[in-house]
């Protein structure tokens, strides 16, 4: 197909989109206003799962399924190809002490996914260091989490090597370039950047972007802040899930726990007071973490949407103009197939699962 597309924003998104897309057309170039994968991306958690998912609309949950099951041969495609380990890691998820532990098994069983409550006792014995005082317990198999540092950097290095891929990073666009009723490029600080086709990705800035055109996205920044532990390779063996927040093991035994939601712009100062209440989350979960040191805090902005349904598919109006943005706190979880159904789009492929509820058309102001 012969085309050239400009990605704007390298996210997880941004970069799984140029990398479905390098095989179907001649170009794609990447431009990010700092380094790529470094947002977002950098900053969750890589549960590959949403933290409720009976609580979401079936649009959210048919890009999560398909997700979760091409996670992790494309974990090994990255590895064979860069040498860099994403880190897919089947632990499994206890729920514990929900509100709708009825609607979450409701769920699982027209979904047909494994998740079932379970004694508590067998939750204490897989999972030895969890606090006091949890009465209820659900488990899903086969949830895994990504190392979501460690799969920017091998879709980054996976990228590097192709010819027809050009990553521009510290590369800021600040409109877009219309001729004809069609956006054919984007600006950016060294000129115009011409496409024939312009892909928005950019993101909890993706709603200041398209509003240049004097259209309403209604994609804004939810700051979340997140802290790590470090502790024993055997310290964790499941993630697990109580009042919000959650503490997910990696394979070298670094716990990571999170998350707040709060709306502070596009603020990203780690705070005191978020500091304070993740630690006392994190030691209600497991109580061991008390005596163990808080080796990084950080905070990353969610590209929060209605709903977290994100958006995918052509921009009315504006031919040449596409999104897939507005993930909100499921950017991770429903980029794999957000991204193969974003690509059948544009090249004119069988879509691999219903675009409908995702398109643009209808949804902005």
């Amino acid at each position: 197909m012969s085309k050239q597309v400009v990605v704007v924003g390298g996210g997880v998104i941004g970069l799984l989109t140029a990398f479905n897309l390098a095989a179907r057309v001649d170009q794609v170039v990447v431009c990010d206003q700092g380094e790529v994968g470094r947002e977002s991306s950098w900053a969750g958690g890589g549960i590959v799962s949403p933290l409720y998912p009976w609580r979401y609309s079936p649009a959210v949950t048919a890009l999560a399924h398909w997700s979760q099951d091409f996670y992790p041969q494309l974990g090994e495609r990255l590895f064979a190809s860069t040498g860099i380990d994403p880190e897919v890691h089947t632990t499994g998820l206890y729920w514990l002490d929900l509100d709708d532990e009825a609607e979450a098994l409701a769920w699982a069983a027209r979904e047909g996914r494994p998740l079932s409550a379970v004694d508590t006792s067998a939750a204490y014995d897989a999972v030895p260091v969890l606090g006091p005082g949890f009465k209820r317990a659900i488990f899903m198999a086969g949830v895994a989490n990504v190392r979501n540092p460690r799969l920017v950097k091998a879709l980054k290095a996976a990228l590097q090597a192709l010819p027809n891929v050009t990553l521009r990073e510290h590369c800021p666009i600040s409109g877009f370039v219309q001729q004809a009723g069609r956006v054919t490029g984007v600006q950016t600080a060294e000129g115009v950047l011409a496409a024939d086709e312009v892909v928005l990705s950019a993101g909890a800035w993706s709603g200041d972007l398209l509003r240049t055109l004097g259209l309403a996205l209604p994609v804004e920044p939810v700051k979340g802040q997140m802290i790590l532990f470090k502790c024993a390779e055997d310290f964790l063996p499941s993630m697990v899930l109580a009042k919000g927040r959650y503490a997910i093991p990696r394979r070298d035994g670094h716990i990571l726990v999170g998350s707040t939601l709060e709306h502070a712009g596009y603020d990203k100062t780690p705070t005191e007071d978020a500091l304070a209440s993740l630690k006392a989350s994190a030691i209600e979960l497991l109580p061991q973490l008390k005596d163990a040191a808080v080796v990084a805090h950080w905070a990353g902005l969610r590209p929060g949407s209605p709903e977290g349904v994100p958006y995918i598919g052509p921009v009315p109006g504006h031919e040449g103009l596409w999104l897939n943005c507005g993930h909100y706190r499921n950017g991770l979880v429903l980029a794999p197939a957000s991204c193969q159904l974003f690509s059948d789009l544009l090249t004119g492929a069988r879509p691999v699962i219903d675009p409908a509820p995702y398109a643009p058309a209808g949804r902005l102001g």
